[in-house]
């Protein structure tokens, strides 16, 4: 296992430090850090506060994704999945959650409401050239290679 040290500061009295929730999870929860309870009507997107601040270190990133069990039980998941937090943000963290569901969602204070998973980045270069090589597959787009 790779331990990587993230700087966190509570920015509201209710934040909830990320935890992993078994030995081998990879992606830690996110708590909601709400002071009311907050209602999402179906197709509406809510901005839920996690109440911290962090600092990554340089060349991470954190990836935010929806929990399985809201979106298989409720239909409740992130519009933009996954979301990126790069390693110079600094402001408070939150995420959008939709609702895809047949009933209203209420997120109550410190629900697990996301996960987040600490990857490292690659940046990349391009090189401009008039020819590429070819493959098997060449232009095949969407669903080319079978199902």
């Amino acid at each position: 296992m790779h331990l990587v040290q993230v700087k966190y500061k509570k920015l509201r009295d209710l934040a909830v430090v990320p935890s992993y929730q078994t030995e081998h999870a990879a992606g830690m929860d996110l708590f909601s850090a709400n002071d009311e309870p907050i209602t999402i009507d179906v197709g509406e997107i809510a901005m839920i506060p996690l109440g911290f601040a962090m600092a990554l270190p340089d060349h991470y990133e954190a990836q935010v994704r929806p929990r399985s069990g809201l979106g298989s039980k409720f239909g409740i998941s992130l519009p933009n999945s996954p979301g990126t937090i790069d390693a110079d943000y600094r402001g408070e963290l939150s995420v959008p959650l939709i609702n895809h569901g047949k009933v209203p969602f209420v997120v109550e204070t410190n629900m697990r409401i996301a996960q987040m998973i600490i990857a490292p980045v690659v940046q990349a270069s391009f090189e401009v050239v008039e020819e590429l090589d070819e493959t098997v597959r060449g232009a095949g787009g969407f669903g080319s290679t079978g199902n």
